[in-house]
């Protein structure tokens, strides 16, 4: 049997990615730039679908692209072992784990503010402008005469 080739907007739609998502993908090396048809139109084989759903499905457990890229190589690589997938797994546990650590420690800080600003009027009064603007210089104030 013949094997069936897809132009990218059929690719697009069974991956439910964005035809430029497709084009970038291949631009940044996690998807191979297919032939073109004597028309012109790329011909990509089913297998691209796969390799789509595999990128979007990772990226949304928080890999990079460079990561993905990575786990790629590891796929195809003969001699990777579980391990070295589940290193990567477990790198990306620990990356989440601080960035939520990092995530409690804005809160806190915001709730802070939120918690000083209850306590004040005016809006020259308000801890937030100087919670947000550690610089301590406001929108409206700009550079002073002597500068």
């Amino acid at each position: 049997m013949p094997m069936k080739f897809l132009r990218i907007g059929e690719v697009a739609r069974q991956a439910e990615v964005g035809v430029e998502t497709i084009r970038y993908y291949e631009r940044e090396g996690l998807l191979a730039e297919p032939a073109r048809r004597p028309s012109g139109y790329r011909q990509y084989d089913a297998t691209v679908v796969a390799r789509l759903r595999f990128i979007r499905s990772t990226k949304e457990l928080g890999f990079t692209l460079a990561e993905i890229r990575e786990l790629l190589e590891l796929r195809f690589d003969l001699k990777t072992r579980c391990e070295h997938v589940r290193a990567r797994a477990e790198q990306k546990i620990t990356d989440i784990e601080e960035r939520i650590r990092s995530l409690h420690r804005m809160k806190r800080s915001l709730r802070s503010i939120v918690s000083q600003c209850e306590q004040k009027d005016t809006v020259t009064d308000c801890p937030l402008w100087s919670g947000l603007d550690p610089h301590g210089q406001s929108e409206n104030d700009g550079p002073s005469a002597s500068e």
